[in-house]
This record gives C-alpha cells, structure tokens and sequence, in this order.
C-alpha cells in the first residue's frame, strides 16, 4: 500500500471512530434521557421543568450558532421562521412535553418502548400524504403498533401503569412524528443549529405558557425542589439537548443515514436497562414482549425504508430546485 493510500484510509477510519462515538453518545445520552425526566418531575412541575430545558437550550444552540457562523444563517423569511417555531412547537412541546407530563404515572422504560413508534407513526403518515410505501414496510408497522397496543391492554401493565398517561405517550409520539414529516416538506432555516434553536426557543415557550395555564408556576417553591430534580435537569440540557444533538448531526452529516436511525431500536433498550438498573422498575411479561416487537419492528422497517431509498437514489436524479435542496 502506497503512503498516500496508507493516509486516505487511516483518515477513513478515523472519520469512521468519530461517527461510531457520535453515534454511542446518542444512543447512551438519549436512551437515558428517560430516567433523567423521570427523576426531575419527582420534585419539579412536567411543563415547567421541559420550558426551561428547551429555552435554556435553544438559547445556548443560538448563541453557538451566531459566534461559528455569523449572523448570515439568520437571515430568514417569515415563512422558514414560521415552519421552524411550528415544528418545534409539535416535536418538543407537544412530543417530548406530553412525554414528561406522562412520565409522572408512566415508568421511563414504558414511555421509552411507546416513542420507539416514531418512525412507524411517520411510515403512517407520509403514506397518507401520498407516499409510496412498500407492502413489507407497512406489514412491518401494522405489527409494531399492534406491540403498542399490547402495552395498552387493560391489565397487561399491572397496577403500576396508568393507561391514561400512558397514552399520552402515544400521543406524543404522534405529534413528534408530525412534525418530523413537515420539516422534511416544509421551507425551513437550511443551518442545523439555527433550526434547532429556533425549534427549542418555540417550543420551550409554549410549554411555559402550559405550565402557567396549569397553575404550576404559582404553585412552584424552589426549596422543595431536590437535588437530584436539579441534577437532572441540568443534566437533560447540557447532554440530552445541546451534547447528543451535536453528536447526532455530526453522525448524520458524515455518516450513512440508515447507520445513524439505529438510534431509533436502541435508546428503547438503553431505557429499559437503565430504569431497571437505577430506578428499580421492571416489566411485565405482557410488556416485555410488546417492547420485544415494537423494537423488532422499527429495526426492520428502518432497514427496509434504508434499502428503499437506496434503490430510489439509483433510479431518480434530483432535479435543480428540487424541494428537499430548497430547505
């Protein structure tokens, strides 16, 4: 092997080892995001606690933003500020929101089994915007909802899941995937910091504005506020909002697309262990084997999707003004 060989491939695995550790912090930093959620509401208010995360977030995303790239990525039309604050609204406050609302009644592992729908949800519904979608692919759906629905049955949890709360998980789960169908079809800011921000900071508000519509805030005294409420807060937006999503857009922009929505199968179970490990939860045999068929269903129609859009790339070139680009 020549030297110039030698270092195109050293390079090549490098780059390699970077994306694998951009990839494992996703998987370990937003798998355990469930636990952390779960500890801060023991003590502070749902809606509050996720306001200041996103805001807080958001603003340090926005700040990093401005300093690395200048002001030119914020020069945006009314339309791309609106599309972003939209999204982020759905995605955070309605998404993870409800998520932390419910994770009040619902165990983390549960919540974390019942999100694993995300992408199943999506197949749902660019299917009904018009999308072709493979037979295998929905097959592969139909059965991941229905190990949703056997997490759902009446009794199949046992006395410590409220079903209420637990479909409100289901429910955030839609609207996570909501808005993850529009960014891709709307006119959105093309910088991935500046989206995120934006996102956040719209997010983060409106779950202010919920928390103060449910009289959390006036109800709030900070002394009551433990410790570990505090830690795990501080936790959730240093490592789950601004840590692993630089980790997963940096594994997403020099990565394969199907390798990075590995994350989507494996924070489940990284969820699962955890709660089990730290916080004494445990599943049900009735749980344990809708949570088995959900992952098992998002793993394969992640692959079938991945081999899909393979194929589509070979068969179609991308026009000029092609509406992906234009985002």
């Amino acid at each position: 092997m020549s030297v110039a060989a030698l270092s195109v491939h050293l390079v090549k695995s490098l780059m390699s080892g970077r994306v694998w550790l951009a990839l494992v912090t996703v998987y370990v930093v937003w798998g355990s995001t469930y636990l952390a959620i779960k500890w801060t509401v023991q003590t502070m208010p749902a809606f509050a606690s996720a306001g200041v995360r996103f805001t807080f977030a958001g603003v340090v995303l926005g700040v990093f933003a401005r300093v690395r790239k200048g002001p030119a990525p914020w020069r945006l039309d009314a339309a791309r500020w609106r599309n972003a604050a939209i999204c982020g609204v759905l995605m955070l406050a309605g998404g993870n929101g409800l998520v932390v609302l419910a994770e009040t009644r619902v165990p983390s592992g549960l919540a974390a089994l019942l999100v694993a729908v995300v992408p199943l949800w999506m197949i749902v519904l660019r299917g009904a915007l018009g999308d072709r979608v493979p037979l295998f692919t929905m097959v592969g759906v139909l059965v991941g909802l229905a190990g949703a629905a056997l997490l759902l049955l009446p009794g199949s949890g046992g006395s410590h899941i409220d079903v209420g709360y637990a479909l409100l998980v289901v429910l955030a789960a839609l609207s996570w995937a909501v808005g993850s169908v529009l960014v891709t079809r709307l006119r959105v800011p093309d910088d991935p910091g500046v989206m995120s921000s934006v996102e956040m900071l719209a997010g983060g508000v409106v779950l202010l504005v919920a928390s103060a519509g449910r009289g959390e805030l006036s109800d709030l005294r900070l002394g009551d506020i433990s410790g570990k409420s505090w830690f795990s807060l501080a936790y959730l937006v240093v490592f789950g909002s601004i840590v692993a999503f630089s980790a997963y857009v940096y594994a997403l922009s020099n990565g394969p697309t199907s390798l990075v929505a590995t994350y989507a199968y494996v924070n489940p179970l990284v969820a699962v262990f955890l709660g089990v490990l730290l916080d004494h939860e445990h599943l049900t045999a009735t749980e344990l084997a809708g949570g088995l068929v959900i992952v098992a269903s998002v793993g394969v129609v992640v692959s079938a999707e991945g081999r899909h859009r393979r194929r589509t790339a070979e068969l179609v070139v991308a026009e000029p003004g092609d509406p992906v680009g234009a985002r």
